[in-house]
Order: structure tokens, then C-alpha cells, then sequence
């Protein structure tokens, strides 16, 4: 099933009219996380802040809705934002890593995991990490799986 049959099948369980969407899949691990979500167990994403400063994408907000993808853009499942909130990556909470989901929910595995996802998509585009570097928190919730 594609992201735009899945939303229609939540549009018509939940009668939603015309509501705008996002379609996307997590780095790293798309199958593995979505999977996470699926269960209830990733409640919590984030992202580096200056990908939204650039334009490159447009800020998350508190009730946006994402149809999150597989590897394979298959949808898996729907969510919706809860919270969404910025800071230096060396201020994020054990909170918020346990909110991830990831490995043993850990505030250390957290930032091991994302320093060296961030540094691999930020050496792309000839950019260094750094643990001030800003980050966009995101909360959300599961409201509609396939």
C-alpha cells in the first residue's frame, strides 16, 4: 500500500476531509524504526535544525500528519506531531532518547547513534558536527496503522 492509499483509508475510518500530509521514511534504519512505531514503542524523532533554516524542508509543527514509509516506500503506518521543539544536540534529554525507542533507550546510545548518523549526512554536504549543533525534537503519536 502507498502513503496516498493509506491516508484514504484514514480519512474515510476517521471521516477527515481534505487535511495536508507528509510522506516519509526515517534515515539510518527506515524498516527497523517504522517498525518501532508500528508498536508503540518510537514515540519521538529528531533531525538536524539547519536542514530547516536552509528551506530544504519545511519546520515540523505540533499536529502535522506523516504517513511513514518503509525502505521500500510501502506505508506503514500513520502518525501525528505532538511537540515539536529545538536544541543543542548536547541538551537533548535522556527523556526524549527514551521517547526514540532505540536500542537500549539509553541518553549515551542516543547520542552515539545520532552523532554518527548526523556527521555521515552533514560530511555530505561538507558540514562537521558539533555536539551545539541545533536539533529539532519531534513527539508524535500513532493514529493509524496498515
Amino acid at each position: 500500500m502507498d502513503a496516498k492509499e493509506l491516508w484514504q483509508a484514514f480519512q474515510k475510518e476517521k471521516n477527515i476531509g481534505d487535511v495536508p500530509y507528509e510522506a516519509w521514511a526515517f534515515g539510518g534504519a527506515p524498516d527497523k524504526l517504522a517498525e518501532l512505531v508500528k508498536k508503540g514503542i518510537k514515540t519521538a524523532t529528531s533531525s538536524l535544525n539547519c536542514w530547516y533554516e536552509s528551506g530544504e524542508e519545511r519546520l515540523p509543527q505540533a499536529g502535522d500528519y506523516s504517513v511513514i514509509l518503509d525502505a521500500k516506500g510501502n506505508a506503514v503506518c500513520i502518525i501525528q506531531a505532538t511537540r515539536v521543539f529545538v536544541v543543542p544536540f548536547c541538551d537533548v534529554s535522556e527523556a526524549h532518547a527514551r521517547k526514540e525507542g532505540e536500542g537500549d533507550l539509553s541518553l549515551a546510545y542516543w547520542r552515539q547513534v545520532h552523532q554518527d548518523f548526523f556527521s555521515g549526512e552533514l560530511k555530505e554536504r561538507k558540514m562537521v558536527f558539533s555536539e551545539t549543533m541545533e536539533i529539532v525534537c519531534e513527539e508524535f503519536q500513532l493514529i493509524f496503522a496498515a
